[in-house]
């Protein structure tokens, strides 16, 4: 199973291409889910190490159903669009908590298959930083980080929605960095048996 994870507390253009690499591997006959960040209930991380003690989160909020799909999924995808050159404080929260699934279990993520999506109102507005801090999380946490190769999708897809919906339906060349990062990724799914 695959989980796309969208950062957005919008419901435009992330949203709208997070839905699309999702429909392009369920295309190649992967099991999707998708959990967005928008109009949930998450609360930050105080590092207050309780999970370290417990094994669970002392925090029982809405991101308790993203652990369970965490724990089953082979693929994550981490959606963003660009807030000041860089993902957004609700999916860096996301990230954060993950903390309390780490706590309970120290391979919880261990390799699993990451992808990244990046949106910015720019041609060049963060993107690729966005991307970066996605790829951190998932080295820290012994993922397997997949960009879409050489030559325009290096760390992942990236798009440009010059801040409308319409903007990035029309994005040709982030389109073609999208489909190539997940021709990577379910490669490498498909490869590793993770339907």
């Amino acid at each position: 199973m695959i989980v796309g994870v969208c950062g957005s507390p919008r419901d435009m253009a992330t949203a709208y291409v997070l839905k699309e690499a999702l429909r392009m591997l369920e295309d190649r006959g992967f099991e999707t889910r998708f959990w967005s960040v928008r109009g949930k209930w998450i609360d930050f991380c105080a590092h207050c190490d309780y999970c370290l003690q417990n094994k669970h989160c002392v925090v029982q909020d809405d991101v308790q159903e993203l652990y369970t799909w965490l724990a089953e999924a082979k693929g994550i995808i981490f959606a963003t669009p660009v807030y000041n050159g860089g993902i957004t404080a609700q999916l860096k929260t996301v990230m954060d908590r993950m903390r309390g699934a780490v706590a309970s279990d120290k391979t919880f993520f261990k390799g699993k298959i990451g992808m990244g999506i990046a949106v910015g109102g720019d041609r060049a507005g963060g993107q690729e930083f966005a991307l970066m801090q996605i790829h951190t999380f998932f080295i820290i946490n012994e993922m397997v980080p997949v960009g879409g190769g050489s030559f325009g999708a290096n760390l992942g897809a990236t798009l440009w929605s010059k801040d409308t919906l319409e903007g990035v339906k029309s994005d040709e060349e982030g389109f073609r960095s999208l489909r190539k990062t997940v021709k990577r990724f379910a490669d490498l799914l498909e490869r590793e048996g993770s339907k």
